[in-house]
Protein backbone atom coordinates (compact mmCIF):
# COMPACT_ATOMS: atom_id res chain seq x y z
CA UNK A 1 0.00 0.00 0.00
CA UNK A 2 1.11 3.97 -0.09
CA UNK A 3 2.02 5.40 3.34
CA UNK A 4 3.34 8.42 3.99
CA UNK A 5 6.34 7.32 6.84
CA UNK A 6 8.12 10.06 9.01
CA UNK A 7 11.36 8.23 8.69
CA UNK A 8 13.80 11.17 10.73
CA UNK A 9 12.83 13.96 12.59
CA UNK A 10 12.27 17.44 10.82
CA UNK A 11 10.10 20.08 9.21
CA UNK A 12 8.33 17.87 6.37
CA UNK A 13 6.92 21.31 4.60
CA UNK A 14 10.74 21.47 3.12
CA UNK A 15 10.57 18.88 0.55
CA UNK A 16 8.57 16.86 -1.69
CA UNK A 17 7.55 13.38 -0.25
CA UNK A 18 9.30 11.85 -3.62
CA UNK A 19 12.16 12.68 -2.42
CA UNK A 20 14.12 10.69 0.05
CA UNK A 21 15.77 12.86 1.94
CA UNK A 22 12.72 14.45 2.91
CA UNK A 23 11.30 13.74 6.80
CA UNK A 24 8.22 12.30 5.61
CA UNK A 25 8.29 9.94 2.22
CA UNK A 26 5.82 8.31 0.48
CA UNK A 27 6.51 4.35 0.38
CA UNK A 28 4.30 2.75 -2.75
CA UNK A 29 5.09 -0.74 -1.25
CA UNK A 30 4.50 -0.28 2.42
CA UNK A 31 2.87 -3.70 3.81
CA UNK A 32 -0.39 -3.57 4.91
CA UNK A 33 -1.53 -3.75 8.11
CA UNK A 34 -2.76 -7.34 9.22
CA UNK A 35 -5.75 -8.06 11.47
CA UNK A 36 -4.59 -8.63 14.78
CA UNK A 37 -7.30 -9.89 16.64
CA UNK A 38 -11.34 -11.79 16.14
CA UNK A 39 -12.53 -7.94 16.79
CA UNK A 40 -10.13 -6.24 14.29
CA UNK A 41 -11.09 -4.40 11.28
CA UNK A 42 -9.10 -3.24 8.06
CA UNK A 43 -10.35 0.34 6.95
CA UNK A 44 -9.75 1.08 3.30
CA UNK A 45 -8.94 5.02 3.87
CA UNK A 46 -10.65 7.76 2.07
CA UNK A 47 -9.65 10.51 3.77
CA UNK A 48 -7.17 11.91 6.80
CA UNK A 49 -6.99 15.35 8.27
CA UNK A 50 -4.04 17.15 8.67
CA UNK A 51 -3.72 18.16 12.63
CA UNK A 52 -1.50 20.58 14.13
CA UNK A 53 -0.48 18.08 16.45
CA UNK A 54 0.26 15.67 13.47
CA UNK A 55 2.97 18.67 12.47
CA UNK A 56 4.14 19.33 15.91
CA UNK A 57 4.81 15.15 16.09
CA UNK A 58 6.79 15.16 13.27
CA UNK A 59 9.37 17.93 14.23
CA UNK A 60 9.43 16.48 17.31
CA UNK A 61 7.82 18.92 19.54
CA UNK A 62 4.78 17.22 20.07
CA UNK A 63 3.88 15.58 23.73
CA UNK A 64 3.42 12.05 22.02
CA UNK A 65 6.74 10.57 20.52
CA UNK A 66 6.58 7.03 18.41
CA UNK A 67 9.91 5.47 17.68
CA UNK A 68 10.91 6.15 14.32
CA UNK A 69 10.31 5.02 11.28
CA UNK A 70 6.41 5.61 12.24
CA UNK A 71 3.41 6.53 9.80
CA UNK A 72 1.96 9.82 11.04
CA UNK A 73 -1.97 10.51 11.32
CA UNK A 74 -4.73 10.57 13.66
CA UNK A 75 -8.94 11.10 12.21
CA UNK A 76 -9.68 9.36 9.13
CA UNK A 77 -12.52 7.91 7.04
CA UNK A 78 -13.02 5.06 4.74
CA UNK A 79 -14.65 1.30 3.82
CA UNK A 80 -14.55 -1.03 5.95
CA UNK A 81 -12.99 -4.09 3.68
CA UNK A 82 -11.97 -6.94 6.02
CA UNK A 83 -12.97 -8.07 9.39
CA UNK A 84 -11.91 -10.61 12.36
CA UNK A 85 -13.99 -13.34 12.99
CA UNK A 86 -15.68 -12.20 16.33
CA UNK A 87 -16.78 -8.59 14.84
CA UNK A 88 -20.59 -7.63 15.25
CA UNK A 89 -20.93 -4.28 14.50
CA UNK A 90 -19.53 -3.96 11.05
CA UNK A 91 -19.44 -5.49 8.11
CA UNK A 92 -16.92 -5.31 4.55
CA UNK A 93 -18.56 -2.17 2.86
CA UNK A 94 -19.78 -0.06 5.64
CA UNK A 95 -18.57 3.94 5.80
CA UNK A 96 -16.97 4.69 9.01
CA UNK A 97 -14.60 6.95 10.49
CA UNK A 98 -12.13 7.34 14.02
CA UNK A 99 -8.91 8.85 14.80
CA UNK A 100 -5.45 7.36 15.91
CA UNK A 101 -2.49 7.77 17.52
CA UNK A 102 -0.86 7.70 14.59
CA UNK A 103 -0.87 5.48 11.16
CA UNK A 104 -3.54 7.49 9.45
CA UNK A 105 -1.66 8.67 6.74
CA UNK A 106 -1.83 5.60 4.68
CA UNK A 107 -4.40 3.45 2.20
CA UNK A 108 -5.17 1.10 4.97
CA UNK A 109 -5.42 0.83 9.03
CA UNK A 110 -6.68 -1.71 11.22
CA UNK A 111 -8.26 -0.53 14.49
CA UNK A 112 -10.55 -2.43 16.75
CA UNK A 113 -14.20 -2.23 16.27
CA UNK A 114 -14.87 -0.11 19.60
CA UNK A 115 -13.37 2.37 18.19
CA UNK A 116 -15.16 2.73 15.43
CA UNK A 117 -17.67 4.73 14.26
CA UNK A 118 -20.37 4.13 11.72
CA UNK A 119 -20.98 7.14 9.25
CA UNK A 120 -24.46 7.57 8.58
CA UNK A 121 -26.15 8.21 5.04
CA UNK A 122 -25.79 11.83 3.54
CA UNK A 123 -22.98 12.46 5.25
CA UNK A 124 -19.88 13.08 2.83
CA UNK A 125 -17.49 10.92 4.12
CA UNK A 126 -14.53 13.01 3.31
CA UNK A 127 -16.21 15.52 5.64
CA UNK A 128 -16.35 12.40 7.99
CA UNK A 129 -12.43 11.94 8.25
CA UNK A 130 -12.15 15.59 9.35
CA UNK A 131 -14.51 15.43 12.14
CA UNK A 132 -13.21 13.57 14.97
CA UNK A 133 -10.20 15.05 16.26
CA UNK A 134 -11.52 18.81 15.63
CA UNK A 135 -14.90 18.68 16.32
CA UNK A 136 -14.41 15.73 19.13
CA UNK A 137 -11.93 18.37 21.17
CA UNK A 138 -14.12 20.67 20.98
CA UNK A 139 -17.25 19.20 21.96
CA UNK A 140 -15.78 17.52 25.02
CA UNK A 141 -13.71 20.76 26.42
CA UNK A 142 -17.14 23.02 25.82
CA UNK A 143 -19.92 20.53 26.91
CA UNK A 144 -18.21 18.30 28.86
CA UNK A 145 -15.80 19.85 30.74
CA UNK A 146 -17.13 23.76 30.43
CA UNK A 147 -20.75 22.66 30.89
CA UNK A 148 -21.43 25.45 28.02
CA UNK A 149 -24.99 26.62 28.81
CA UNK A 150 -27.57 28.96 26.81
CA UNK A 151 -26.55 32.66 27.10
CA UNK A 152 -23.48 32.07 28.18
CA UNK A 153 -20.28 34.37 26.88
CA UNK A 154 -17.90 32.21 24.38
CA UNK A 155 -14.38 33.49 23.36
CA UNK A 156 -12.60 31.43 20.71
CA UNK A 157 -9.41 32.20 20.28
CA UNK A 158 -7.79 30.96 16.72
CA UNK A 159 -11.24 30.60 15.18
CA UNK A 160 -10.34 29.98 11.92
CA UNK A 161 -8.61 26.81 12.93
CA UNK A 162 -9.46 23.56 12.71
CA UNK A 163 -10.41 23.30 16.20
CA UNK A 164 -11.57 27.08 16.22
CA UNK A 165 -14.31 26.82 13.31
CA UNK A 166 -15.62 23.52 15.51
CA UNK A 167 -16.11 25.50 18.75
CA UNK A 168 -18.19 28.32 17.28
CA UNK A 169 -20.51 25.74 15.65
CA UNK A 170 -20.50 23.56 18.85
CA UNK A 171 -21.28 27.03 20.64
CA UNK A 172 -24.28 28.16 18.49
CA UNK A 173 -25.88 24.58 18.55
CA UNK A 174 -25.35 25.32 22.90
CA UNK A 175 -27.22 29.03 22.52
CA UNK A 176 -24.18 30.90 23.53
CA UNK A 177 -23.02 34.02 22.74
CA UNK A 178 -20.00 33.57 20.49
CA UNK A 179 -17.23 35.64 20.11
CA UNK A 180 -14.67 35.15 17.19
CA UNK A 181 -10.92 36.07 17.02
CA UNK A 182 -9.64 35.56 13.91
CA UNK A 183 -6.26 37.00 11.87
CA UNK A 184 -7.32 38.32 7.99
CA UNK A 185 -10.46 39.53 5.72
CA UNK A 186 -10.79 35.66 4.52
CA UNK A 187 -11.32 34.34 7.78
CA UNK A 188 -13.44 36.98 9.19
CA UNK A 189 -15.85 36.98 6.28
CA UNK A 190 -16.44 33.31 6.44
CA UNK A 191 -16.98 32.98 10.44
CA UNK A 192 -19.35 36.20 9.49
CA UNK A 193 -21.07 33.65 7.64
CA UNK A 194 -21.32 31.02 10.36
CA UNK A 195 -23.50 33.60 11.96
CA UNK A 196 -20.78 34.03 15.20
CA UNK A 197 -22.28 37.56 17.35
CA UNK A 198 -19.40 39.11 17.16
CA UNK A 199 -15.83 38.73 15.41
CA UNK A 200 -12.60 40.41 15.94
CA UNK A 201 -9.90 40.76 12.99
CA UNK A 202 -6.25 40.91 14.92
CA UNK A 203 -4.87 42.43 11.91
CA UNK A 204 -6.61 45.80 12.53
CA UNK A 205 -8.77 45.20 15.97
CA UNK A 206 -6.94 45.20 19.83
CA UNK A 207 -9.09 42.53 21.42
CA UNK A 208 -9.55 43.72 24.95
CA UNK A 209 -11.00 47.13 23.63
CA UNK A 210 -13.03 45.49 20.73
CA UNK A 211 -14.58 42.97 22.83
CA UNK A 212 -14.99 45.23 25.82
CA UNK A 213 -16.87 47.04 23.53
CA UNK A 214 -19.48 44.96 22.17
CA UNK A 215 -20.12 43.31 25.74
CA UNK A 216 -20.92 46.86 26.75
CA UNK A 217 -23.47 47.59 24.11
CA UNK A 218 -24.69 43.58 24.15
CA UNK A 219 -25.29 44.52 28.10
CA UNK A 220 -23.23 41.83 28.68
CA UNK A 221 -20.72 41.61 32.12
CA UNK A 222 -17.94 39.47 30.66
CA UNK A 223 -16.78 36.07 29.21
CA UNK A 224 -17.66 32.78 30.79
CA UNK A 225 -16.24 30.18 28.51
CA UNK A 226 -12.57 31.01 26.71
CA UNK A 227 -11.42 28.78 23.94
CA UNK A 228 -7.96 28.78 24.02
CA UNK A 229 -5.82 27.03 21.06
CA UNK A 230 -3.51 29.82 20.74
CA UNK A 231 -2.11 30.59 24.03
CA UNK A 232 0.62 33.43 24.23
CA UNK A 233 -0.28 36.93 24.66
CA UNK A 234 -3.33 36.74 23.37
CA UNK A 235 -4.17 34.40 26.41
CA UNK A 236 -2.72 37.18 29.11
CA UNK A 237 -5.39 39.55 27.16
CA UNK A 238 -8.15 37.73 27.03
CA UNK A 239 -8.36 36.62 30.88
CA UNK A 240 -8.60 40.86 31.73
CA UNK A 241 -12.31 39.95 29.51
CA UNK A 242 -13.60 36.94 31.95
CA UNK A 243 -16.11 36.93 34.17
CA UNK A 244 -16.25 35.82 37.80
CA UNK A 245 -16.47 31.52 38.09
CA UNK A 246 -15.36 31.67 34.19
CA UNK A 247 -14.15 28.69 32.34
CA UNK A 248 -10.52 28.69 30.93
CA UNK A 249 -10.43 25.55 28.32
CA UNK A 250 -6.49 25.41 27.10
CA UNK A 251 -7.01 23.45 23.97
CA UNK A 252 -3.45 24.08 22.67
CA UNK A 253 -0.20 26.47 22.05
CA UNK A 254 -0.31 27.14 18.41
CA UNK A 255 1.33 30.79 18.66
CA UNK A 256 4.23 28.56 20.25
CA UNK A 257 4.13 30.85 23.27
CA UNK A 258 3.00 28.97 26.68
CA UNK A 259 0.88 31.53 28.96
CA UNK A 260 1.23 31.62 32.71
CA UNK A 261 -2.14 32.16 34.18
CA UNK A 262 -1.88 34.00 37.28
CA UNK A 263 -3.15 31.52 40.03
CA UNK A 264 -3.84 34.21 42.38
CA UNK A 265 -6.55 36.17 40.14
CA UNK A 266 -7.77 32.81 39.32
CA UNK A 267 -8.41 32.02 43.41
CA UNK A 268 -10.04 35.91 43.58
CA UNK A 269 -11.81 35.29 40.87
CA UNK A 270 -13.38 31.86 41.39
CA UNK A 271 -11.86 30.69 37.85
CA UNK A 272 -11.57 27.21 36.85
CA UNK A 273 -8.83 26.18 34.26
CA UNK A 274 -9.23 22.48 32.41
CA UNK A 275 -6.32 21.38 30.76
CA UNK A 276 -7.63 19.55 27.75
CA UNK A 277 -6.00 16.78 26.07
CA UNK A 278 -8.25 14.99 24.04
CA UNK A 279 -6.56 11.78 22.78
CA UNK A 280 -6.38 10.80 26.80
CA UNK A 281 -10.06 10.30 27.13
CA UNK A 282 -9.74 6.94 25.10
CA UNK A 283 -7.66 5.93 27.89
CA UNK A 284 -9.71 7.31 30.82
CA UNK A 285 -13.02 8.12 29.44
CA UNK A 286 -13.48 6.09 26.15
CA UNK A 287 -17.13 6.38 26.63
CA UNK A 288 -17.51 10.29 26.85
CA UNK A 289 -15.49 9.94 23.42
CA UNK A 290 -17.96 7.62 22.39
CA UNK A 291 -20.93 9.72 23.40
CA UNK A 292 -19.45 12.68 22.01
CA UNK A 293 -18.64 11.35 18.39
CA UNK A 294 -22.35 9.84 18.24
CA UNK A 295 -23.81 13.15 19.13
CA UNK A 296 -21.37 14.74 16.55
CA UNK A 297 -22.31 12.42 13.82
CA UNK A 298 -25.99 13.04 14.36
CA UNK A 299 -25.44 16.87 14.16
CA UNK A 300 -23.28 16.56 10.68
CA UNK A 301 -25.96 13.90 9.55
CA UNK A 302 -28.87 16.74 10.29
CA UNK A 303 -26.76 19.83 9.44
CA UNK A 304 -26.59 21.54 12.26
CA UNK A 305 -22.69 21.46 12.26
CA UNK A 306 -20.12 21.25 8.88
CA UNK A 307 -17.22 20.06 8.31
CA UNK A 308 -15.77 22.99 6.21
CA UNK A 309 -12.56 21.61 4.23
CA UNK A 310 -10.03 24.77 3.20
CA UNK A 311 -7.66 22.49 1.12
CA UNK A 312 -7.14 19.03 -0.63
CA UNK A 313 -4.17 17.18 -1.07
CA UNK A 314 -2.88 13.85 -2.69
CA UNK A 315 -0.53 11.97 -0.19
CA UNK A 316 2.46 12.71 -2.63
CA UNK A 317 1.65 16.78 -1.92
CA UNK A 318 1.87 16.08 1.59
CA UNK A 319 4.26 18.97 2.23
CA UNK A 320 2.10 21.63 0.19
CA UNK A 321 -0.76 20.54 3.24
CA UNK A 322 1.97 20.87 6.21
CA UNK A 323 2.96 24.04 4.56
CA UNK A 324 -0.93 25.34 4.92
CA UNK A 325 -1.21 23.74 8.48
CA UNK A 326 2.42 25.75 9.73
CA UNK A 327 1.49 28.95 7.62
CA UNK A 328 -2.06 29.16 8.87
CA UNK A 329 -3.68 29.42 5.42
CA UNK A 330 -6.56 27.38 6.08
CA UNK A 331 -10.05 28.27 7.14
CA UNK A 332 -11.03 24.83 8.66
CA UNK A 333 -9.27 21.36 8.16
CA UNK A 334 -6.85 20.28 5.67
CA UNK A 335 -7.35 17.07 4.42
CA UNK A 336 -5.28 14.14 2.08
CA UNK A 337 -7.63 11.82 0.16
CA UNK A 338 -6.17 8.44 -1.22
CA UNK A 339 -7.03 8.17 -4.87
CA UNK A 340 -5.92 6.54 -8.00
CA UNK A 341 -5.46 9.86 -9.08
CA UNK A 342 -3.71 12.66 -7.64
CA UNK A 343 -6.28 15.75 -6.36
CA UNK A 344 -5.11 19.38 -5.61
CA UNK A 345 -7.57 21.84 -4.61
CA UNK A 346 -8.73 24.42 -2.74
CA UNK A 347 -12.30 24.20 -2.22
Amino acid sequence: MEALVCRKLGDPTTSSPSDENSPVVLSKNHPIPPLNSPTSVRVQIKATSLNYANYLQILGKYQEKPPLPFIPGSDYSGIVVAVGSKVSKFRVGDRVCSFAGDGSFAQFIVDDESRLFRVPDGCDLVAAGALPVAFGTSHVALVHRANLAPGQVLLILGAAGGVGLAAVQIGKVCGAVVIAVARGAKKVEYLKSLGVDHVVDLNHQNVIENVKAFLKERKLKGVDVLYDPVGGKLTKDSMKLLNWSANILVIGFASGEIPVIPTNIALVKNWTVHGLYWGSYGIHRPQVLEESMNQLLSWLSTGLIRVHISHIYSPLEANLAFHAIKNREAVGKVVLVFEDKAVKSKL
